[in-house]
């Protein structure tokens, strides 16, 4: 049996609190409810798929990712899209961090049999949100402020068990 994976950093529960009303909203005015399943968060890594019986090879790979990094504070500011039509995104941009980007590449040395290009953004709207709802809801938030900032001291591997389930961390600390 197949189980989907990913890893991904997250703010303070106060943050996913706080990003959840900008769901909500969208879930009521824009008709984008599958954003409300997932919690805030970065991903660092995007969701793969592996059999359940390679799980360890996963964990294996995970504790071996270096994380002799000093806790860093990434700081949000205001909201970004990925234009698409044919699956547009809203988010909120994380400003330029070059320890975020360093802990990419250090996911990355482990993780890297998914081509994927590092975006940092923490998704609002997606998956089942309409070209003509997202130019809608980006009229409203392409200006809408919003800041604040966390402090990531942790990656997390996440497993899909019909959510999305942490199943292992690693602190950072140097």
């Amino acid at each position: 049996m197949k189980k989907m994976y990913f890893i991904a950093i997250y703010p303070s529960q106060e943050i996913i609190e706080e990003i959840k009303i900008f769901k909500e909203d969208l879930a009521t005015n824009y008709a984008n409810s599958k954003a409300l399943k997932n919690e805030a968060h970065i991903t660092l890594f995007p969701p793969f798929s592996r059999e359940i019986e390679l799980e360890n090879d996963i964990h294996v790979a995970f504790q071996k990712i270096n994380t002799e990094i000093m806790p860093f504070e990434v700081e949000l500011d205001g909201f970004g899209s990925f234009a698409n039509p044919k699956n547009p995104v809203l988010y909120i941009h994380p400003k330029e961090n070059i320890h975020l980007t360093e802990l990419y590449h250090r996911v990355k040395e482990y993780f890297n049999f998914v081509p994927y290009s590092f975006s940092p953004h923490v998704t609002v709207g997606f998956r089942d949100l309409s070209w003509e709802n997202y130019l809608k809801a980006w009229e409203k938030y392409e200006t809408k402020e919003y800041k604040t900032k966390f402090l990531v001291d942790k990656i997390i591997l996440l497993r899909h068990d019909g959510q999305w389930v942490p199943i292992a961390e690693r602190k950072l600390e140097k």
